[in-house]
């Protein structure tokens, strides 16, 4: 299905929304040299709020928010590429076993906060507005 002109720019319109609040988490935290708990903890909230965000009655009902705050807004809030570069570059330091607990702890911490967001919003009906 090809995406619509209006999509795309929900989307982009979104990322650069999620890319600055990324970028400026960054700046307020910097991760330093040990675990880097910035992106981890920016991944594990996307995650979560990924999951949360088909609870939004505005978000099932409008493609253009749900694409403007999914793969827009959470897609450049998260970063894979930041997750995969900071466990490289454990891994070259040598700290194998930090570099497992960084990748292993994402993963299991993004899968618990699905599982949370499950969870929170499978316990009620959604009530759309009319």
């Amino acid at each position: 299905m090809r995406a619509s002109a209006a999509l795309c720019a929900c989307v982009a319109a979104g990322g650069a929304v999620g890319a600055v609040l990324r970028w400026s988490a960054g700046e307020v935290v910097p991760d330093g040299s040990g675990f880097p708990w910035t992106t981890f903890a920016i991944n594990v909230s996307g995650a979560l709020l990924l999951a949360l965000l088909q609870g939004l009655a505005l978000v099932r009902r409008s493609p253009a928010w749900g694409a403007a705050l999914g793969p827009g807004l959470l897609g450049g809030y998260t970063t894979l590429s930041a997750y995969s570069e900071q466990a490289r570059a454990l891994l070259d330091d040598g700290r194998v076993p930090l570099a497992a607990a960084y990748v292993l702890g994402t993963l299991l911490a993004c899968l618990v906060a699905v599982a949370l967001a499950d969870t929170l919003t499978s316990r009620r009906e959604p009530v759309d507005a009319p």
